[in-house]
C-alpha cells in the first residue's frame, strides 16, 4: 500500500465495491494491479478507499485484464505482500525469521487459541494435542512442546518412503510419506480448527522424522567440537529422537554433518521465510482442495504435487545444479553465460512479485554469510551473484538463497525442495483453515474458446 494520508471521508471496501458495481474480490483485484490504493482501518480489521479515486474509476470504466492475463482474488487474513514487504498476520516476516521458532510462527499462521491442558509436561503431551501462543509469539529461548507423530505414523511413513529407489529426492519421499501418515490418523476427517491444528503438528513432525538420515561426516565448518552445540529448543546433534525443534530434526535428515548454532539459525530462518507466500500456485491448489472439504493430509498432498515444478518450489533444485556446476568463483561467468544461452534464464533470480529484490533472499543470504564467512562455496555463490549484477539481470530470490544454504552447509541433493515443502505445509494448513471456516467451494469459471457446436 502506498503511503497516502487517510482522510475522514475514506470509505469501506463494501461501500467502494457498491459504488463501482463490482464484487469485493474484484475491488481487491484492482488493488493488486495498482489501479486503486487502499489503507488499513485504524482498528486493523478492514480496508479503506479514497472516494475520489473510486469516483474517477467509475467514470472511466472498469479496467480490463491484460491480453492473456488471468487473476483470481481470494480474501485472506494470513499473509500480506505490500510492495517489497511480506507480513504474516501483521508481523514482518524478515523480523520473525531472526527472532522466533518455526513452530511459533506456524502457530501464528494458524491463529490457534486452544490452550494446553493443565498438568501436562512439555514432552509428555499426546501427539494430537494442539498447542498455542494465543497470538503471542515467543523468542528462541521458549521451550515449547516438541511436535510428534505417533509411532504407527512414523512406521508407516518410513516404510512407504523406503520402498523408493535409493536416488529418490527428498521431495519425492515426502510425496509418499504424507498419504502414509494419513492412513494412520483416524481423526483426519475432523475439520474443526483444533483437530486440524493438531493433525498439522503431527503431520509436519512425521514428514521430517520419516525421512532417511544421510551418513554422518565432519562438521560443515572447521572448528573445535565444542562449536557444534544445540540451540535452545533443539535436540543435540546426532540425537535421533523425535524431541526438539523441527529445524534441528530436519537438519539431521538433510545434512550428514552436525550443525553449528549459526547454521541451525539459518535453517530455522529459512523455514519461517518460506512458511507462506499468499496465493502461490501450490497454495491455491491446496486451498481449492480444502474448499471442497478435503482433509488436511489431502490438502498438503495437493500442495506437494504443485510444489515441485521448476517455476515454483523446484526452482531451488535448478539453482543447486547451477552452483554445483561452478567448482570455483572463476567459473561463475561461464556457468551463467551457458545457462542464458541454453535456457534464456538463470534459476533462482527474478520474481513475479518482487521487482527490486526478494527480501527473504536478502535475509537468508545474510545469515548464511554470518554462518560461514570464509566458505569456498559461499565465494562461488557470491561470484554468480556478481556476474548477474554485471549483466544487469534480476536480483536473487529465495530459491537461490535456499540453494546457497544447502550448498554451503553440504546438504544432500534436493534438500532445498524438502525445506520448502516442510515450511510451506504450515501455510497450506493456514489457508485450509480459512476455507474450512468459509465452507463454500472455490469454483473458477472458464471462458470457452473452442469450436462452436455444429
Amino acid at each position: 500500500m502506498h503511503e497516502t494520508e487517510v482522510r475522514a471521508d475514506w470509505i469501506t471496501a463494501a461501500a467502494a465495491a457498491e459504488r463501482l458495481g463490482v464484487k469485493r474480490a474484484t475491488l481487491y483485484a484492482y488493488v493488486s494491479r495498482g489501479v486503486l490504493v487502499r489503507k488499513r482501518a485504524a482498528d486493523g480489521r478492514g480496508s479503506l478507499f479514497d472516494p475520489r479515486e473510486i469516483d474517477k474509476l467509475a467514470l472511466r470504466g472498469r479496467p480490463r485484464h491484460a491480453p492473456g492475463g488471468t487473476e483470481l482474488v481470494i480474501e485472506s487474513a494470513v499473509t500480506e505482500i505490500s510492495g517489497e514487504r511480506l507480513s504474516y498476520r501483521g508481523h514482518r516476516v524478515t523480523a520473525l525469521a531472526t527472532s522466533h521458532s518455526f513452530e511459533d510462527v506456524a502457530t501464528l499462521l494458524w491463529a490457534a487459541d486452544t490452550p494446553s491442558r493443565p498438568g501436562e509436561e512439555d514432552h509428555g503431551a499426546a501427539p494430537h494435542d494442539p498447542r498455542s501462543s494465543n497470538g503471542r509469539l515467543h523468542d528462541h529461548g521458549h521451550q515449547a512442546p516438541a511436535w510428534r507423530a505417533t509411532p504407527a505414523a512414523v512406521a508407516a511413513g518410513s516404510a512407504a518412503q523406503s520402498a523408493l529407489p535409493p536416488g529418490a529426492l527428498p521431495i519425492e519421499r515426502l510425496q509418499v510419506i504424507v498419504p502414509a501418515l494419513a492412513a494412520t490418523d483416524p481423526l483426519r476427517l475432523h475439520l474443526a480448527a483444533p483437530a486440524v491444528i493438531a493433525a498439522a503438528q503431527s503431520m509436519i513432525a512425521g514428514m521430517v522424522d520419516c525421512l532417511p538420515a544421510p551418513q554422518p561426516t565432519a562438521p560443515p565448518q572447521p572448528g573445535p567440537p565444542s562449536a557444534v552445540t544445540p540451540l535452545p529448543g533443539s535436540a543435540a546433534p546426532g540425537d535421533g529422537s523425535p524431541r526438539g525443534g523441527i529445524a534441528g530434526r530436519l537438519w539431521r535428515k538433510l545434512c550428514p554433518a552436525p550443525p553449528t548454532p549459526a547454521f541451525l539459525a539459518a535453517l530455522r530462518a529459512a523455514l519461517v521465510l518460506l512458511a507462506d507466500h499468499e496465493l502461490a500456485a501450490s497454495t491455491l491448489a491446496a486451498r481449492v482442495a480444502a474448499s471442497v472439504r478435503a482433509d488436511p493430509y489431502a490438502v498438503v498432498a495437493t500442495g506437494l504435487g504443485a510444489l515441485g515444478g521448476p517455476l515454483h518450489g523446484g526452482a531451488s533444485l535448478g539453482a543447486e545444479g547451477m552452483l554445483a556446476a561452478a567448482a570455483t568463483p572463476a567459473q561463475a561467468p561461464a556457468v551463467v553465460g551457458d545457462l542464458l544461452r541454453r535456457t534464456g534464464r538463470v534459476p533462482g533470480f527474478g520474481h513475479f512479485v518482487y521487482r527490486t529484490g526478494d527480501p527473504r533472499a536478502v535475509c537468508l543470504l545474510g545469515l548464511i554469510t554470518q554462518a560461514a564467512p570464509g566458505s569456498p562455496r559461499l565465494a562461488v555463490a557470491s561470484a554468480i551473484l556478481a556476474e548477474m549484477r554485471r549483466r544487469a539481470l534480476p536480483e536473487p530470490n529465495i530459491d537461490f538463497a535456499l540453494a546457497v544454504l544447502t550448498d554451503v552447509a553440504g546438504m544432500v541433493t534436493g534438500a532445498g525442495e524438502a525445506i520448502f515443502a516442510v515450511a510451506r505445509t504450515a501455510g497450506w494448513i493456514a489457508h485450509a483453515l480459512e476455507e474450512y471456516a468459509r465452507n463454500s467451494p472455490l469454483r473458477p469459471r472458464a471462458i470457452y474458446t473452442g469450436p462452436q457446436p455444429g
